[in-house]
């Protein structure tokens, strides 16, 4: 018989007991709990043992015992966690009688309903469906994916999708995750590519701010340049003066909290009239997602910066 594996206790000064204060957390993999050493309670439950459920004793049968999975998922709606089987074949790969595979396969159809069984998992379903569908359609790396699953997983955790909808969260979830990552991605862009209107995914991202206490950092005119340089084809001298120009600014501090697609696309403007590349102002606001009016008052407080 194999003996039964010790439950491990860690000593961190970081995690401590939120009854007693005891830094004493004692991990039962066999129950999946983190249990207080010295007070008996219950810190965390639902435990993963990220380890292999068999044991080796030398190299050559570690290697031929160790095999890869999917890895845990917050994109997935059970975070990939779940069990799958096939209804046709056997461990070995041969083909079952008719009698097992229809048993089985009434099995499996249990299992596939027993999954999507509370509301919970058939939100989490849907929303993770259409997350999937919004990271494709608008070339999403996989971090900034992660990121909104998260995001929208705390937003379901505080109730705030009741009577809302999940499309809309999704949505925000994507655009808070690129500001968080730094991804140029316009809200513009997400609410095109969403089934909600612009508005409401809108109002939805401003209700995620407010009630998750999220921080946005401020965001850099420069990452904007390449996106609208490319729209209007612009030479890379063209493009490369506009961002010296970002940065002389940026140094001076004399336009600080202005639109930073404003700010670039007046740098752009000016750098196509220093290397005579001809393009016109509404051209250039309609490829920055601004307006001509703020692109004049944006290339005005340049202008003014460096008249001395």
């Amino acid at each position: 018989m194999n003996p039964q594996p010790k439950p491990k206790v860690r000593r961190l000064l970081k995690i401590k007991c939120s009854s007693c204060g005891s830094s004493t957390l004692i991990i039962d993999y066999d129950t999946g709990e983190e249990v207080c050493g010295a007070c008996g309670l219950v810190v965390q439950s639902s435990i993963v043992d990220p380890g292999p459920e068999w044991r080796a004793f030398t190299t050559q049968e570690n290697q031929s015992r160790s095999r890869a999975g999917l890895a845990s998922s917050l994109a997935l709606y059970d975070k990939g966690l779940s069990t799958v089987f096939r209804p046709d074949k056997d461990h070995n790969g041969n083909r079952l009688d008719d009698e097992t595979r229809i048993k089985m396969t009434r099995l499996r159809r249990f299992d596939n309903r027993a999954k999507l069984d509370t509301t919970q998992q058939r939100n989490l379903n849907m929303a993770m469906s259409e997350l999937d569908r919004l990271s494709a359609q608008l070339h999403l790396p996989g971090n900034v994916k992660e990121r909104a699953a998260l995001i929208y997983r705390r937003a379901f955790k505080k109730d705030l999708l009741r009577g809302r909808s999940i499309d809309a969260f999704v949505a925000a979830s994507v655009y808070a995750s690129c500001r968080q990552l730094k991804v140029p991605r316009p809200l513009k862009d997400l609410s095109a590519a969403s089934t909600r209107d612009h508005a409401e995914v809108a109002r939805t991202y401003r209700l995620m701010i407010k009630e998750l206490g999220l921080r946005m950092p401020v965001d850099d005119p420069i990452k904007f340049v390449p996106s609208i340089a490319s729209k209007l084809n612009l030479d890379t001298r063209t493009e490369r003066y506009a961002i010296d120009l970002l940065v002389a600014v940026g140094e001076r501090q004399g336009l600080t909290g202005k639109d930073p697609r404003g700010l670039a696309a007046a740098a752009l403007y000016k750098a196509c009239i220093v290397t005579h590349e001809k393009r016109i102002q509404k051209d250039v606001a309609l490829a920055a997602g601004t307006t001509e009016v703020t692109l004049r008052n944006r290339l005005k407080g340049i202008e003014s910066l460096f008249s001395d």
